[in-house]
């Protein structure tokens, strides 16, 4: 009868040290997968001065497009923390648009293997991104998840465990292109 208390202590001790650990497991899956996006996004940064390099010669005239895809890898780079990288990458991402759209107008230069080489290794970045993205925002409510239930949220917040921020795409980027036949 004497052992029924120290059972239950060690019980508890047991859960709460568990708990605990499943809170810290779940903060480093979310920093390791914005490490993941970070790589990505380093992969596309890198990519993108070989493209502007490869198609400046052909494109004299359209130098302002080629400016704003350069400033805003710029704005993408030294863009700190979810909100705010989220807002770069939307802009980066219209910014390439429209180069691409641009590429579309000179035929010599969408032959240009280097070019489509280029550009399909840009859409292979694009999708590891977005995979990597989704694993975040994913990470991001399992943490977020635990440490808002019962009984771990009492650990979360006794241990300043606090929400973390889900990567999320501008409105703007949400309309629905219009598409024209004519």
């Amino acid at each position: 009868m004497a052992y029924i208390p120290l059972v239950l202590i060690v019980v508890l001790l047991g859960w709460f040290v568990a708990a605990y650990n499943k809170l810290v497991r779940f903060r480093n899956q979310i920093k390791n997968a914005w490490h993941q996006i970070d790589v990505q996004l380093k992969r596309r940064y890198d990519l993108i001065p070989n493209l502007v390099e490869v198609v400046k010669d052909y494109m004299a005239y359209e130098q302002e497009t080629l400016t704003k895809v350069i400033e805003a890898r710029g704005a993408a780079l030294s863009a700190k923390g979810p909100a705010a990288q989220a807002k770069a990458e939307g802009l980066l991402t219209e910014t390439l648009k429209s180069l691409f759209a641009v590429v579309e107008k000179y035929p010599e230069l969408k032959a240009n293997q280097n070019v489509a080489s280029l550009q399909e290794e840009l859409t292979g970045t694009e999708n590891k991104i977005s995979f990597a993205r989704q694993f975040y925002n994913d990470s991001v409510m399992t943490y977020n998840n635990a440490i808002q239930s019962i009984p771990t949220n009492f650990i979360a917040s006794f241990f300043s465990f606090a929400q973390e921020a889900y990567f999320e795409t501008e409105p703007e980027s949400r309309a629905v292109p219009k598409a024209s036949l004519r």
